[in-house]
């Protein structure tokens, strides 16, 4: 049983009992008694903290969807391009980087998030969850609007700036403004890009995605994951953000 484990884990994990043992040439009484030898209750339990073992060697890859590909395939490929970019997002992320923006949000007197087409999606959740804190904070998915409000930027107030590619000129273009206005820029974007060379800190997000041809959709994802990774961690260094979240989801119960 325990060869059977390490030939073929995954096998144990979406295989029900009955199958594990004829496969292994066991009764399904040895399967169990197998894994309560090490420690489990029984088999589900044994599965959840196999499949927790495996999270981190899961293969990297991205499928290509195929017009011959059948709902099933196709719904496949999305989940599993989906779930290797977020492992290799966690793999790759700076945490100096993570740590240096939470340092400038901290202490921010005002938020602004700048995002283009799909990041301006990305912008709009930001603002939601970065108003909790208190803190002024808006979002711009309009260049002439991003370009007009970073002049009126200061020192104190901070930009964050969201593109898959980094090379949207109007964007960058907002980005120079807020800097000569005296704000500080954290940048999400590709490590490569010259907005993430422009920003004061950059958290690299890359992706093999080809956003000249299709809709970017791994990147959209990524980038909602930094601003939650951003959000959450900036909780833990405000004492009132607890508060003010209650406030507000009371407010959103009254509503309801």
């Amino acid at each position: 049983m325990a060869d059977f484990v390490l030939r073929q884990p995954r096998s144990v994990l979406s295989d029900a009992v009955a199958v594990i043992a004829r496969q292994v040439d066991v009764s399904q009484p040895t399967v169990i008694r197998f894994c309560r030898s090490l420690g489990f209750e029984g088999l589900q339990d044994f599965k959840l903290k196999l499949a927790s073992g495996l999270t981190g060697t899961l293969p990297i890859r991205h499928s290509q969807v195929r017009h011959s590909d059948g709902l099933p395939d196709l719904s496949a490929k999305v989940l599993d391009n989906t779930t290797s970019a977020i492992l290799r997002l966690r793999d790759s992320l700076n945490m100096a980087a993570i740590d240096a923006a939470i340092a400038l949000l901290r202490d921010a007197r005002r938020i602004e998030l700048y995002g283009v087409g799909n990041s301006g999606v990305v912008a709009q959740d930001g603002q939601h969850k970065f108003f909790r804190f208190g803190v002024p904070c808006v979002a711009f998915a309009d260049t002439h609007l991003q370009r007009l409000s970073a002049r009126t930027l200061q020192a104190g107030d901070v930009v964050i700036a969201i593109s898959s590619s980094g090379r949207v000129t109007d964007l960058l273009e907002a980005v120079s403004l807020a800097q000569g206005a005296g704000a500080s820029v954290i940048a999400i974007t590709s490590s490569a890009s010259p907005l993430a060379k422009r920003a004061d800190v950059t958290i690299a997000v890359d992706h093999g995605e080809d956003s000249a041809r299709f809709v970017s959709m791994l990147s959209r994802i990524m980038h909602l994951l930094v601003i939650d990774i951003l959000t959450v961690s900036l909780s833990l260094h405000r004492p009132d953000a607890a508060a003010l979240d209650d406030e507000y989801s009371a407010q959103i119960s009254h509503v309801s």
